[in-house]
C-alpha cells in the first residue's frame, strides 16, 4: 500500500470512529437531555408509536395502554382514577400534554431512556415491536383507598412514608379529578373537562401533598421549633418558660393568646413538654424570640424546609423565610406568619424524628421492569439530612407520644399501639376558615410509618373545626392501614 493509500485509509479510519463516536454519545450519553428538550418533536412523536409501560403499585397496573384505530395507536387508561390521580396524572398525545409519573418518567414509559437504548436494538433484531417499560412505585395500593376513602369530600391531602426508607406508601390529594378524560385523543371533550377543572374554585388540579397554594403549618411546626431547642444543648424537654394568659408580639402592640385564652396549664412557668402536649402558643412564641429565626431556619432545612425533592414529582418547597424581626419570628414559634409548608415536608419531620433524627429522602420509584420482565432499575434509600442527634430524636419521640396519650392530639389513639404525633390548627384570614394538620408517626418504639394530613377550608367547619377533630382520625386510619399489613 502506497504512503498515500495509508494516509486516505486513516483519515476514513479516523472520520468512521469520529461518526460512530458522535453517534453513540447521542444515542447514548445525551439521549435522556435531548428527550427531555421541549423543541424535540421527534421523541414526542416517538413516544406514541410504541406501547407505553404500565404503572404499578401492589402488583396492579394504576395506568397502562390500549389499542387504537386512530394515529396514536395507544390509548392510556387508568383504574381507579381520581384515587391515584395525585400520582400518575395523565398523557394526551393530542394535546401533547403530560403531568404526574407521566411526565416525570415519560423516557422510560414510552422507551425511549438512554438506558434502554440496548433494549430497543435488541427489539429491533429480533423483530418484536417496540414498547416501553414499566414503573413499580412503592405506593400499596390497600393503605392509598383508606387515605382516598378517609378524606372523602373534604379539600386536603395525605402522604405516608417510611421513616427507615423514604418510601412514600401512600399520596392522595382532594378533590380529585378523572385523569381518562384528560388522556381522551377527543381534543374538543378532553379541553372542555380540562377548562371546567381550571374553573373550578376547589382548584382539583393541585396536588395538595407536595404542591399547590401552601399553607401555615400551624402548630404542627412546635416540633421544628422545639427540636431547634432541644438540638442546642441549651434546653431539655424540662426547660420552663414564663405562663402568662397573653403576650404582646415585641415591638408590636400585637396579642398573642393560647388556644384556650387561658395560661397553659397551672403555674407561672410551663416545662417545654407541656407546652407542646397540650399545644400552647405563647410559651412557642417565647422560645422562638429566645432562639431566634436563624437557629430555627437552620435547624428547619434540615428537615427540608426551603428545599424541593424529587420523588420523582416535583415538591414546592416548604418556606422558612429569611431576616424576620422577633415580632415575626415569634409567630414562627407556633407556625404562623410567614412559613408555609406541604403535606410532605410535615412528613419528613416527623419521619426524621422517628428515624433517630435521620431524615430520608421522599420516593415513589421501587424499580423498572423490562417488556421482558426483566429489572432493568432499582432505586435505592438515600439520606437527605442527619436533623439531630439520636438521643434528642429519643426525647421528642417521647413528648410526641404525650401529646396523643395525653394530649392535644388524642384522636390519633390507636388501642395497644404507642402513637407519636402533633395537630395544628392555623389561622389565615381574619375571618377565613382554618387550615388543620396532623403529623406523626406509629408505633413509636419501631416506626413503620410517618403519616402527614393537611384539611383545607376549616374541613367545613369554618373556625370551630380543629386538626385534632378532623385531621388527627384521618391519619389514625392511614397509620392502622399500615400496621394491619
Amino acid at each position: 500500500m502506497t504512503k498515500e493509500l495509508r494516509r486516505v485509509s486513516l483519515v476514513l479510519l479516523a472520520m468512521v470512529i469520529a461518526l460512530f463516536a458522535s453517534t453513540s454519545w447521542i444515542q447514548v450519553i445525551d439521549a435522556d437531555a435531548l428527550a427531555e428538550n421541549p423543541d424535540n418533536k421527534r421523541a414526542l412523536y416517538d413516544s406514541y408509536e410504541v406501547q407505553r409501560g404500565s404503572i404499578i403499585a401492589s402488583g396492579s397496573a394504576i395506568a397502562s395502554s390500549v389499542s387504537t384505530d386512530d394515529v396514536y395507536s395507544w390509548q392510556r387508561v387508568y383504574p381507579d382514577a381520581e384515587m391515584w390521580a395525585s400520582v400518575t396524572g395523565w398523557i394526551n398525545p393530542v394535546l401533547g400534554s403530560a403531568t404526574g409519573m407521566e411526565q416525570s418518567m415519560n423516557q422510560v414509559l414510552s422507551g425511549t431512556a438512554g438506558s434502554q437504548f440496548f433494549s430497543r436494538v435488541e427489539r429491533i433484531f429480533t423483530g418484536q415491536p417496540p414498547r416501553g417499560s414499566n414503573v413499580v412505585l412503592t405506593l400499596d395500593a390497600a393503605v392509598q383507598q383508606v387515605a382516598y376513602e378517609a378524606l372523602g369530600d373534604l379539600e386536603g391531602a395525605v402522604i405516608a412514608l417510611n421513616p427507615e426508607t423514604g418510601a412514600v406508601i401512600a399520596m392522595v390529594s382532594s378533590p380529585s379529578f378523572d385523569t381518562n378524560l384528560l388522556a381522551l385523543h377527543d381534543a374538543d371533550a378532553t379541553n372542555e373537562y380540562y377548562d371546567s377543572l381550571v374553573a373550578d374554585p376547589s382548584n382539583p388540579l393541585y396536588n395538595r401533598a407536595i404542591a399547590g397554594d401552601l399553607n401555615p403549618p400551624g402548630s404542627t411546626f412546635k416540633l421544628v421549633v422545639a427540636s431547634a431547642a432541644l438540638s442546642s444543648g441549651d434546653y431539655t424537654p424540662e426547660s420552663t418558660l414564663p405562663n402568662p394568659s397573653t403576650y404582646t408580639l415585641p415591638q408590636s402592640t400585637s396579642v398573642v393568646y393560647n388556644a384556650s385564652r387561658g395560661t397553659c396549664g397551672d403555674g407561672d412557668e410551663v416545662t417545654i413538654a407541656d407546652a407542646l402536649r397540650l399545644s400552647c402558643n405563647i410559651p412557642f412564641a417565647e422560645l422562638a424570640v429566645e432562639l431566634g429565626d436563624d437557629v430555627i431556619r437552620e435547624e428547619a432545612e434540615k428537615y427540608g424546609f426551603n428545599s424541593s425533592v424529587e420523588i420523582p414529582l416535583v415538591s414546592t418547597p416548604s418556606v422558612y423565610p429569611r431576616a424576620l424581626d422577633d415580632a415575626q419570628t415569634a409567630l414562627t414559634g407556633f407556625g404562623q406568619g410567614q412559613v408555609t409548608a406541604t403535606p410532605i415536608q410535615m412528613a419528613m419531620v416527623s419521619a426524621g424524628i422517628a428515624n433517630e433524627g435521620v431524615v430520608m429522602t421522599p420516593r415513589m420509584l421501587s424499580r423498572v421492569i423490562g417488556p421482558d420482565l426483566t429489572s432493568q432499575e432499582t432505586f435505592e434509600s438515600t439520606e437527605f439530612a442527619q436533623a439531630l442527634e439520636a438521643d434528642v430524636a429519643e426525647e421528642m419521640v417521647a413528648m410526641m407520644v404525650a401529646n396523643v396519650s395525653d394530649g392535644a392530639a388524642s384522636g390519633a389513639r390507636i388501642d395497644g399501639v404507642e402513637v407519636g404525633g402533633k395537630t395544628g390548627t392555623s389561622e389565615n384570614g381574619a375571618d377565613d376558615p382554618y387550615t388543620l394538620w396532623f403529623t406523626g408517626f406509629a408505633p413509636a418504639d419501631d416506626p413503620q410509618v410517618a403519616v402527614a394530613v393537611v384539611i383545607e377550608d376549616g374541613g367545613g367547619q369554618g373556625q370551630t373545626g380543629s386538626g385534632n377533630s378532623i385531621a388527627s382520625p384521618i391519619a389514625k386510619k392511614v397509620m392502622e392501614a399500615v400496621l394491619s399489613k
